[in-house]
């Protein structure tokens, strides 16, 4: 019988998180760390999807910023997106779990283009499927990439890694005296403005009542601690009595 309390889970890592202590591309390393944890998780009966983010190698909105085309900047952000999850699947190929890499703009020779029917045929099957390419539109994240599939695929929960061990009510690295929340509510993120993810992917996550966990993705076996009820997170529900507690 599996320990977890989730049955199908999509996990959402920052291509930052990949560089490890480089300024720029892959730490061959943490991606072995991140593909362990995912290990550990298949062990105890977990399905796991995963979509990783491609600001370690490139950001759109960088473009953008100076003056570029947006579109073609995102495009060239789903490409670093889909170099980031070829990456991880041979990390996981490597451990001996079946992977494969389904991306939404279409690159045969690559990897397989994404279709929610084959990709539930892939997780029935045991297999951790990594979802690249964003949403393939120009102007969604990763993040409501992420949202996207763990609807379509009928995920049980999120799981959101970033760089701090839950939501807190500013950034704990800059604000020694920032608030850690436990719990929170969807909507309570959305009106409070908190960083966890665009609004447009914590609104799909509310819709379809996906509960959103984030936790530190820098912590080794923090994964698997969640999905057996503990270690360190936030969980975002769609719970409209959920009440705020401040974490130690």
């Amino acid at each position: 019988m599996s320990e977890a309390r989730y049955r199908r889970v999509v996990l959402k890592a920052s291509g930052e998180a990949l560089m490890g202590e480089q300024g720029f591309g892959i730490d061959v390393s943490v991606v072995d760390r991140i593909a362990r944890d995912i290990v550990e998780a298949r062990k105890i009966g977990v399905e796991v999807g995963v979509v990783i983010g491609g600001g370690n190698i490139f950001r759109g909105v960088a473009v953008a910023s100076k003056g570029g085309d947006r579109v073609t900047g995102d495009h060239m952000g789903m490409l670093a997106t889909v170099i980031n999850s070829l990456a991880l699947r041979t990390s996981l190929v490597k451990m001996g779990v079946d992977a494969v890499v389904m991306s939404a703009i279409a690159m045969p020779e690559l990897c397989e283009s994404f279709s929610q029917r084959q990709a539930m045929s892939y997780m029935d099957a045991g297999k951790v499927v990594i979802f690249a390419g964003g949403t393939g539109n120009p102007f969604f994240t990763t993040d409501s990439a992420a949202a996207l599939r763990a609807a379509e695929i009928g995920a049980d929960a999120l799981f959101k890694g970033t760089q701090v061990d839950g939501v807190y009510s500013a950034d704990p690295r800059k604000d020694p005296d920032a608030t850690r929340f436990d719990t929170l509510s969807h909507a309570q993120v959305i009106r409070d403005g908190l960083a966890i993810m665009d609004t447009a992917a914590i609104a799909l996550a509310r819709e379809n009542h996906i509960p959103i966990i984030v936790f530190s993705i820098h912590e080794e076996g923090g994964f698997n601690a969640i999905l057996k009820g503990g270690g360190h997170c936030t969980i975002v529900s769609d719970d409209a009595d959920t009440e705020q507690r401040a974490g130690a």
